[in-house]
This record gives structure tokens, C-alpha cells and sequence, in this order.
């Protein structure tokens, strides 16, 4: 008697294997040059902070005044072309206040907190159902 597999019906009949005469034709190796990897990121040099602190607070350092000029540098400094001449550096401007938050805002963050914590809970509970 001819061996059925477990999962057919002894009813049913399988269909015919597919022979072909071809022969498959064996695929070949590409090998492309790719560019090497970097080792590592480029580093990023963040500017440092004045001393005082981002906050703006005075220093203890007063801003340095200009020095009179002598007699001999002036007449220099006249005869040079206007071109040439350097402005005075300009005084660096006061940091702005931080800003406050209106009564809109403080809603909307009570309520994004509100919500988030609701959202926590809802987790928790899904958690703790039983599952059978």
C-alpha cells in the first residue's frame, strides 16, 4: 500500500511535483567597493560661557573703558583711510526677562499632566486584569 502523509485525507489526491528538464542556472557574485565607514562622529565644539553665567547677571569685572589716545596715535589714526578704521565694539545687550506664563498656558499644562497621569492609570489597570 502507498504511504499517505498524516495531515491528507485518505481521500484526497496530491497533485503531480513539477519536473522540469531545465537546469537552473547558478547566479553569480557581485562584489562592489564601498567607502569605508567613519570611525566615530565628528566632534561639535559648543562656545563657552561668558563668566557671569547665561543668566546675564553683572560681573564683578567692570566693562573695560577706551584709553585715552596719545598725541602721536591720533594723528596717525586720523590719516588712516576711513576704511581701515575700527568701529568701537558695541556694549552687549541686556538678556530679556524670562517669560511668564499666562493663565491659558498654566491650563493647558495642568491639563497635559492630567492626562498624562490618566493614561498611566489606564496602563496599569489593562495590567492587572486577569487574562484566562
Amino acid at each position: 500500500m502507498a504511504e499517505t502523509p498524516p495531515n491528507i485525507s485518505p481521500g484526497a489526491v496530491l497533485p503531480p511535483k513539477k519536473e522540469t528538464g531545465k537546469v537552473q542556472p547558478k547566479k553569480e557574485t557581485v562584489r562592489i567597493n564601498l567607502p569605508p565607514k567613519p570611525s566615530a562622529a565628528p566632534t561639535i565644539k559648543l562656545p563657552t560661557l561668558p563668566p557671569g553665567g547665561p543668566t546675564g547677571a553683572p560681573t564683578a569685572i567692570p566693562a573695560p573703558t577706551p584709553a585715552p589716545q596719545p598725541a602721536s596715535r591720533a594723528v596717525a589714526a586720523t590719516a588712516a583711510p576711513i576704511s581701515q578704521a575700527r568701529p568701537a565694539p558695541a556694549a552687549p545687550r541686556p538678556m530679556p526677562s524670562a517669560p511668564t506664563m499666562s493663565g491659558l498656558d498654566q491650563m493647558l499644562a495642568i491639563a497635559a499632566g492630567v492626562a498624562g497621569l490618566f493614561a498611566v492609570g489606564t496602563v496599569v489597570w489593562m495590567m492587572l486584569i486577569p487574562t484566562n
